[in-house]
């Protein structure tokens, strides 16, 4: 087989391979409810505007680092086939010196030039698309504040206050509906990124950034705190959910209502406020006012505790009250040194309030 052929059947076989790679990446299926997890999370495959201007760049980054990496294996190939040592080669002879060529001072320079500019050209006018866009239509106003380590979530115009779990309502062709983001720090510097949606933003002390995402598809997107803010950084998670405007709306009213009141479980209220539980929590409608820890209003309509650490059945809750260090060591809540009876009791309260 001669070296052009075998330089050409390469490359075909890694153009065939990058292809299968693009083809086969994880989440490339669109999820179809709000109640389906995204659980890889994959920039490449995007949900909404943001997140797509992202993707396009990567992409072409990718392709121009294909392309260079391409263009140089083939002639590092095609020099190790054409100029291989032969048996009738004149080991006493210095093969031809080429000094000052002036093609080939441009061939390595002006390239990689245009490439860097291309290159810094498409960067920045993503920055730019993202960090002032042009809404369509009606934003929602949200400001998220990250706490170590969960997150505190606002809707203005709803006058909901929640945690952890960002519900949003999904964004038609029809009907768009972008979410505006004000994303502050209460603490130390953390870090936003859900990859669907959007890059990642940094939060910090005494400073409000704005960000934005549009999701276009149902489903439940997970994502992190990207920046190292204590020990418990890697269990800072984020849950987006983007559902039905029908299903966001009923959401925001139920949000909306005061804590329910049940009188088998009065106890376990008392219990609460008496173990200093509400100086850092609060229930909307009870005297726990507290503003250090997250709201529990409405705990049980979330599908975890922990901001993500682990789902939220009676077993995790348990765990929880009796130690949350068990669960989640080095976070903020102390080990209240309650009695079985208390935590019996301060659970069954809590799984009431939905």
């Amino acid at each position: 087989m001669t070296s052009s052929k075998v330089l050409t059947r390469t490359l075909f076989l890694i153009c065939q391979l990058f292809l299968l790679l693009a083809a086969a990446s994880p989440g490339s299926v669109r999820a179809q409810g709000s109640d389906e997890i995204r659980a890889v999370q994959n920039i490449f495959a995007p949900v909404g505007p943001p997140a797509e201007t992202l993707q396009q760049v990567a992409v072409l980054t990718l392709l121009v680092c294909l392309g260079i990496f391409l263009a140089v294996g083939g002639l590092l190939l095609y020099a190790v086939v054409h100029y291989r040592r032969r048996s009738t080669d004149d080991d006493t002879t210095e093969p031809p010196q080429v000094y000052g060529s002036a093609a080939i001072e441009l061939a390595w320079t002006v390239p990689p030039i245009l490439i860097v500019v291309v290159l810094a050209l498409a960067t920045a006018r993503t920055v730019g698309e993202i960090q002032q866009p042009k809404f369509n239509g009606d934003p929602l106003e949200l400001r998220i504040v990250g706490h170590r380590f969960w997150w505190e979530l606002q809707y203005p115009k709803y006058k909901i206050i929640a945690a952890n779990e960002i519900h949003v309502p999904v964004s038609y062709l029809s009907t768009p509906r972008p979410i505006e983001m004000t994303l502050a720090s209460a603490d130390v510097a953390h870090g936003f990124w859900v990859p669907e949606l959007n890059g990642k933003e940094w939060l910090v002390p005494d400073h409000d950034s704005k960000w934005w995402i549009q999701p276009t598809s149902l489903g439940t997107y997970l994502g992190n705190c990207t920046v190292l803010c204590g020990l418990q950084h890697a269990n800072m998670l984020i849950r987006v959910v983007v559902e039905s405007p029908e299903d966001f709306e009923k959401w925001a009213a139920r949000q909306q209502q005061p804590a329910n009141s049940d009188p088998k479980t009065e106890e376990g209220r008392k219990a609460f406020e008496a173990n200093s539980c509400g100086s850092c929590h609060r229930i909307g409608g009870t005297g726990a006012g507290g503003i250090f820890g997250p709201d529990l209003t409405h705990f049980m309509t979330r599908q975890t505790l922990g901001a993500g650490v682990a789902p939220n059945d009676e077993a995790n809750l348990k765990a929880w009250l009796r130690n949350p260090q068990d669960l989640k060591p080095g976070c903020q809540m102390p080990d209240m040194k309650l009695s079985p009876i208390q935590v019996n009791q301060i659970m069954a309260y809590l799984r009431t309030l939905n």
